[in-house]
C-alpha cells in the first residue's frame, strides 16, 4: 500500500467524541465549540479566543480588528498560504511581499525591513502576518519590534517553543502579549509534554510560538499541526487585545465552529503531547539518513521543533526523486506549492530565495499514526535519494 506524504491522526478516542456530539440535539456551534475554547486555554494561556469555521474567518477578523484603512499594507511571507492574498485584497488592503532565507524558509526582521524599504509609493504598511512556515518559527521577536503589529500563525507550530540563547531572558521588544505567553510559556508546554503534572510546578522552558503576536490564528485545518477537520480558533494573549476580539463575541452563528468539529479538537488537544512526541521520534530517524546523503535540510538550533513536516532541499530535479519515491510506493510532495510563491502569485524576480525553495523542496511521509515499519522503508529511501 502506497504511503501517502500526510494522513490525520484520527483515532477511535476522536471518532467515539465525534459521534457523542452527533446525537445531541444541537450539532452547530454550542456548548463543545465553549469547551474547546476552554481546553485550548489550558494549553495555551490566552485571555480571550474564538472558534471560528475557518483559518480564512479567523485571518479576515484579525486584519479587521486592527482598524485598518483600505489601500494600507500587510507584510506577508512569500511562503504563506495563498488564501492570504484573496483575504488582503477582498479587505481593499496591499499585500507586500518578503523573501526569506534559504536556510530557513521563514520570515525575518531583516526580510520585513526590506520589504518595507522598498514598499511601492503611497503604500503605508500597517502590519505584519507571520506565519511560522513546516512548524519552524519565524523571528517574531525581532519583527514585533519594528513597531507593527503582528498576526501570528501557529497552524503548524504549535508545540513549537523557541529557546532563548544561553538561558538569556527574550527580548524586552516583543509585543504587548509576549510578557503573559512568556509566563505561560513554560507552564503551557509541561502541560504539553507532561499532562499529569500541574503547569505552575515546571521550570521556565522557553516561549511558545503565538506569544509576540497582537492576535494568534491557529487552524486546524485537514493538514494543520491539529485538525478537526476544518476550524481556526483566534485569540488574544493579553487583556488589551482580547478586549478587541470581545466585541466580536456577537458573531453570526456561521461563523462558529460546528460542535461536531469541536469534539474533535478538544480531543486532539489532549492526544497532542502523545502525537509530538511520536512526530519527533521519526523526524530523528529520518534525519540520521538525511545527514548521509547531498541534500539540505532547514536548520533552527534555537528552536524545539514540533516536526510538523520532514522538508528536504534537494540537490537534483524534483521529478527524478518523486519517480524514485514513486517506485517504492512512497508518496513524495512539493513542500510550498499552497503558498503565495509557490502558486504563481508572487512574482519569481520579486522573492528569488522564496520561488527557488518552491521549486526544490519536498515533503516525505510524517504524522504519528505512520508505522514504525513503514517508516524505517522512508528512512532508507531518504539514505538512498539520487
Amino acid at each position: 500500500m502506497k504511503i501517502e506524504v500526510y494522513s490525520p491522526t484520527i483515532r477511535r478516542k476522536e471518532m467515539d467524541a465525534v459521534l457523542t456530539a452527533m446525537v445531541e440535539d444541537k450539532i452547530g456551534p454550542g456548548e463543545q465549540a465553549k469547551f474547546l475554547v476552554q481546553t485550548a486555554r489550558e494549553k495555551i494561556r490566552f485571555d480571550y479566543c474564538l472558534a471560528l469555521r475557518s483559518p480564512v474567518i479567523a485571518l479576515h477578523l484579525a486584519l479587521q480588528s486592527l482598524g485598518l484603512e483600505r489601500g494600507q499594507g500587510v507584510v506577508v511571507s512569500a511562503l504563506s498560504p495563498f488564501y492570504y492574498e484573496r483575504v488582503i485584497r477582498d479587505l481593499g488592503l496591499q499585500p507586500l511581499y518578503c523573501d526569506v532565507p534559504s536556510s530557513t524558509a521563514c520570515l525575518t526582521r531583516e526580510a520585513v525591513e526590506k520589504a518595507l524599504a522598498s514598499r511601492p509609493e503611497g503604500v503605508d504598511p500597517r502590519c505584519v502576518v507571520l506565519h511560522h512556515t513546516l512548524g519552524y518559527a519565524g523571528d517574531a521577536a525581532g519583527i514585533a519590534a519594528l513597531g507593527l503589529p503582528v498576526i501570528e500563525d501557529c497552524s503548524h507550530s504549535y508545540g513549537t517553543y523557541i529557546q532563548p540563547p544561553g538561558g538569556e531572558e527574550p527580548p524586552r521588544e516583543l509585543a504587548a502579549g509576549v510578557s503573559a505567553g512568556i509566563a505561560a510559556g513554560s507552564a503551557a508546554k509541561s502541560a504539553l509534554e507532561n499532562p499529569a503534572e500541574s503547569p505552575d510546578e515546571s521550570p521556565p522552558a522557553g516561549v511558545p510560538t503565538g506569544s509576540a503576536g497582537v492576535f494568534t490564528i491557529l487552524g486546524l485545518e485537514e493538514r494543520d499541526m491539529l485538525t478537526c477537520g476544518g476550524g481556526a480558533l483566534l485569540y488574544a494573549c493579553n487583556r488589551r487585545d482580547a478586549a478587541v476580539l470581545r466585541n466580536l463575541e456577537t458573531l453570526p452563528p456561521e461563523y462558529g465552529l460546528p460542535d461536531m468539529n469541536a469534539a474533535l479538537a478538544v480531543v486532539q488537544f489532549r492526544e497532542a503531547a502523545k502525537n509530538i512526541s511520536k512526530r519527533r521520534e521519526i523526524a530523528r530517524l529520518y534525519t540520521q539518513s538525511a545527514l548521509r546523503n547531498r541534500h539540505k535540510r532547514f536548520i533552527q538550533s534555537d528552536i524545539d521543533h514540533n516536526s510538523y513536516a520532514f522538508p528536504l532541499i534537494l540537490e537534483t530535479g524534483v521529478k527524478d526523486v518523486k519517480a524514485y519515491a514513486r517506485k517504492k510506493d512512497i508518496a513524495v510532495e512539493n513542500a510550498f506549492d499552497n503558498t503565495l510563491a509557490g502558486s504563481g502569485i508572487v512574482p519569481p524576480d520579486q522573492c528569488p530565495e522564496a520561488y527557488s525553495l518552491s521549486l526544490r523542496t519536498v515533503l516525505f511521509p510524517l504524522y504519528p499514526r505512520l508505522k514504525i515499519s513503514d517508516a524505517e522503508r522512508i528512512a532508507r529511501l531518504i539514505l538512498t535519494l539520487p
